[in-house]
């Protein structure tokens, strides 16, 4: 405060103006004027008759009035309010029994300021957790400053993901699109890689991505980011729901990455973000002295890197993983193929982990490894083994061969020879060639299957090209017009002999000779 501030309030104090009497002519606050008065009345108790340390003194022959201690008329009713306050009764409630039943004349206001004084409020606490050098890291998603959108010229926020090592404080950060399951693994491998190892523990929040059911005693873990952190040898510790203390680490890095280095930036690609952000954690972030620890981030972080768990020869293989149900040929479908799923039964569901190259089937309860093989580059492949293949028909068998037999013998003739050749594999055949019912006729599904008896064709395509064949030589039969031909009747009895025919048309001949030149003589 202006030192003329200060000898005025002084002055007023001197003179024994209230608080409320010295805010309404100075305009000062009255928490200021209060702290004031209590410097005045040190300074009155150091030095009787002398107000020592304000900017003007008062000369010792003009010693400063007492002041007039202003008491609250709330004071009578102290005990009440105190008790309605450990109620936790609200200020109004208060105000209003005091009127009530006390008769009480003073404002809301004198309540108000008078029960704020009994309130204790306990300050919040919080244990700092002390870790030892590669012991833990803490993981979290945030937003990134504004980005062009690819193919847009609008400006989003991308996902700002941050790992902090928890020793050292040092951060690596990313910002993505759009988060999956693979890409929270992935962020958490170039995290790694980019501090040369790997802490023992991951603390990080119940977001899907990591976590798929929250639990304070056994979280389940989303498959593939177990799996990655099985592969580097870390333990995932998700913090506690609405618990975010728990990663105070991660959460200011995140709030001094998004006020310090991102506050007020655009950037017109996600690649030129992430160039800034480690270029802005090698320069500045990494230099700074820590304000808890007094030390340079980036000598704790040397200290750190030494204790950080060597990073695996290879990278993790990333897998997408579902459920399927065994076939009663023992077999599993993926992308239209089948692959054996022995020592599982029939019917029963197991994991498959779709990989780049292979897949694995796996029980669905222990996760153990019962088959693996490799991805089938053509749909509709089988990889069964012959010994494996079951030939006793089943309900679905027969109920195939019913169906079959009504179509036609040549028809049931087929899918019998299939089904001794190929055994339960083959119903996925014979399930193709009953199906062709709902398109064609039965008479020439059953003229296509003759025809592929005869020539030692059994397959469901050939069948259906067959049958396609058939039903356009049909149609086209059908569109094509008929020319009839009259047959000529040799014998009948009121046809002559030809001679006559041929004496009647010589007469008429010389008829119309004569007619004709007897005609021009009588002209001329």
């Amino acid at each position: 405060m202006k030192p003329h501030l200060q000898t005025t309030v002084f002055t007023l104090l001197a003179a024994g103006e209230s608080q409320r009497e010295i805010a309404r002519i100075t305009r000062i606050d009255r928490k200021t004027i209060r702290t004031l008065q209590r410097r005045f009345a040190a300074n009155a108790a150091n030095s009787p008759g002398v107000a020592t340390g304000s900017p003007t003194q008062i000369p010792p022959s003009q010693p400063p009035a007492p002041t007039r201690q202003s008491v609250s008329a709330c004071e009578p009713h102290r005990a009440f309010i105190q008790a309605q306050l450990h109620l936790r009764r609200n200020f109004t409630a208060i105000y209003q029994d005091l009127v009530d039943q006390f008769g009480f004349n003073a404002g809301y206001n004198s309540v108000k300021r008078f029960a704020a004084t009994l309130v204790s409020q306990d300050p919040a606490q919080f244990d700092r957790l002390e870790f030892a050098a590669g012991e833990e890291v803490q993981v979290d998603y945030g937003e990134g400053a504004l980005t062009r959108y690819p193919g847009t010229d609008r400006y989003r926020r991308p996902r700002l993901f941050v790992m902090t090592l928890r020793y050292s404080r040092r951060s690596f950060r990313r910002v993505v699109w759009k988060s999956s399951q693979e890409t929270w693994a992935q962020l958490h491998e170039q995290a790694w890689r980019y501090f040369g190892g790997v802490a023992l523990y991951v603390v990080l929040d119940n977001l899907k991505e990591g976590v798929i059911t929250p639990d304070l005693y056994e979280p389940a873990l989303n498959p593939v980011y177990a799996a990655v952190l099985a592969h580097y040898g870390a333990v995932a510790d998700p913090a506690r729901v609405r618990d975010p203390n728990r990663k105070g680490t991660v959460e200011n890095a995140i709030q001094h990455t998004q006020s310090t280095a991102l506050k007020g930036r655009r950037f017109e690609s996600i690649e030129a973000q992430n160039e800034f952000l480690e270029h802005w954690e090698t320069k500045w972030a990494a230099q700074r002295i820590h304000g808890s620890a007094k030390r340079q981030v980036e000598a704790m972080f040397q200290e750190e890197r030494l204790a950080l768990k060597p990073l695996p020869l290879q990278g993790f293989q990333y897998f997408k993983e579902f459920e399927r149900t065994v076939c009663d040929d023992s077999c599993v479908r993926v992308d239209h193929s089948s692959y054996a799923a022995r020592p599982a039964c029939i019917g029963s569901r197991v994991l498959v982990r779709l990989f780049s190259h292979h897949l694995e089937i796996r029980d669905r309860h222990s996760q153990a490894l019962l088959r693996t093989h490799p991805r089938c580059e053509r749909p509709g492949s089988v990889i069964l083994p012959n010994d494996e293949r079951p030939f006793n028909p089943s309900r679905e068998t027969h109920h195939i061969l019913r169906q079959a037999k009504a179509i036609g013998p040549a028809t049931e003739q087929l899918c019998q020879r299939l089904f001794a050749q190929e055994g339960r594999v083959g119903q996925r055949r014979l399930w193709g060639i009953v199906s062709l019912t709902k398109r064609f006729p039965r008479r020439l599904i059953d003229t296509a299957c003759a025809m592929a008896l005869d020539n030692g064709v059994l397959s469901y395509t050939h069948i259906r090209a067959l049958t396609e064949r058939l039903l356009a030589e049909a149609l086209a039969a059908i569109d094509t017009p008929v020319q009839g031909e009259l047959v000529l009747t040799q014998q009948h009895r009121l046809i002559r002999e030809g001679n006559d025919y041929a004496d009647l048309f010589t007469l008429g001949a010389q008829t119309s000779a004569d007619l004709s030149l007897n005609l021009k003589e009588s002209a001329a």
